[in-house]
C-alpha cells in the first residue's frame, strides 16, 4: 500500500464522520481514504488533509485504469500506481456512498487502516457517510 501522508494530532482540528445518526471524531488532520473500485476491482487511494477551509484532497492514486477511473493526463505511473495531485479547492464536506458491490471505505493513518464499520463499531452497510473537519470536542450531535 502506498505511503499515507497521515500524522496524528491536529491541535484545533479533527475529522468527523457521520452515518445513520452516529457521529465519530477521529483525532487526525491527515489520512488516506482507500477503497476497491466496484467495477474494475482495483484499489484507489486518496490522501486528504483537514484544514480550516475544509477537506483538502492532496494526492490520488489508482492501481490501473478502466471503467470510470481513467487517470488524468498529469498522472504519472510510479511503482504500479497512477499518481497525481488534483487541483481543487477544499471541500466543506465529502459524502461517501456504498453500493455494496465492493468492499468498505478504509481510513488509513500511521500505518494502520480501519473500515467504516470498525470505526463506528457496527456495520455501516449501504448508509451514506459524511466526512468533514470539526473541532476535537464535537464528538456528539449533528455535523
Amino acid at each position: 500500500m502506498a505511503q499515507a501522508c497521515a500524522r496524528r494530532g491536529g491541535g484545533d482540528l479533527s475529522l468527523c464522520l457521520a452515518s445513520a445518526g452516529l457521529v465519530k471524531t477521529l483525532s487526525l488532520v491527515a489520512f488516506t481514504l482507500a477503497w476497491i473500485h466496484s467495477v474494475e476491482k482495483v484499489e484507489w487511494q486518496e490522501d486528504w488533509r483537514v484544514t480550516p477551509d475544509g477537506l483538502q484532497l492532496v494526492e490520488a492514486r489508482v492501481k490501473g485504469s478502466g471503467a470510470g477511473m481513467e487517470p488524468p493526463p498529469a498522472a504519472r505511473l510510479i511503482n504500479g500506481w497512477f499518481q497525481w495531485q488534483p487541483k481543487r479547492a477544499p471541500m466543506r464536506q465529502v459524502v461517501l456512498g456504498n453500493s455494496g458491490a465492493a468492499g468498505e471505505w478504509r481510513f488509513c493513518s500511521d500505518g494502520r487502516c480501519r473500515t467504516l464499520s470498525d470505526i463506528f463499531g457496527r456495520p455501516v452497510g449501504a448508509n451514506v457517510t459524511v466526512m468533514r473537519g470539526c473541532e476535537p470536542k464535537s464528538t456528539t450531535g449533528r455535523m
